[in-house]
């Protein structure tokens, strides 16, 4: 993969409200990968995924919560992840 053009065509992606875009880019951004690490601007990418209904990226949002320590906002998230349907 050509990660400076993946991130390229997912940015522009997520500027028209593509909530996989927004994972993807939420993904890179936050594991620094192909990309310098920014874990605020992944989360805000997983947020804007989240609202839009995307499951995984509310089970990504929990995972962070739960590695931050906030349990309870983790399993907020991570019920919600599951009652959307996403399995892990």
């Amino acid at each position: 993969i050509d990660i400076p053009r993946a991130i390229e065509l997912w940015t522009e992606a997520a500027c028209l409200g593509d909530s996989d875009a927004h994972f993807q880019l939420g993904h890179k951004y936050y594991y620094g990968e192909g990309i310098e690490k920014d874990m605020a601007r992944g989360i805000q990418h997983w947020q804007h995924a989240a609202i839009q209904g995307h499951p995984q990226s509310r089970y990504m949002l929990g995972v962070h919560e739960r590695n931050d320590e906030n349990h309870e906002l983790a399993a907020q998230h991570l019920i919600v992840s599951a009652k959307m349907g996403y399995e892990r």
